[in-house]
């Protein structure tokens, strides 16, 4: 009787560990769906902050330039970045035509 008592158990057991692991499973599989969907929305909202960052950019520039009550040597500053940043670009094409 021992011997069938012990297997009982262990089978039991082994019902036990097969449920856990198939419940475990499943909230693995529905947490990777989440997060899977949280990072898109992420990725969105990144874009979506980047594009507000730059008409904020635009805006505070075409404000400045108007004369709309700006700094002066601010709108200055961001005209000059933006002619580092052409620059860089016009290299960097240069330099992929000397490569190719």
């Amino acid at each position: 009787m021992a011997k069938k008592d012990i297997i009982k158990r262990l089978s039991e057991q082994v019902d036990n560990l097969i449920a856990s692991h198939e419940k475990s499973a499943s909230e693995c599989r529905e947490l990777i769906a989440e997060r899977d969907k949280l990072a898109a929305e992420k990725r969105c909202l990144e874009e979506r902050v980047r594009g507000l960052e730059e008409r904020i950019k635009s805006l505070e520039l075409s404000g400045v330039m108007s004369g709309a009550g700006g700094d002066v040597e601010r709108a200055r500053q961001r005209v000059n970045n933006l002619l580092r940043e052409i620059d860089r670009c016009i290299e960097a094409v240069k330099h992929q035509q000397e490569n190719n």
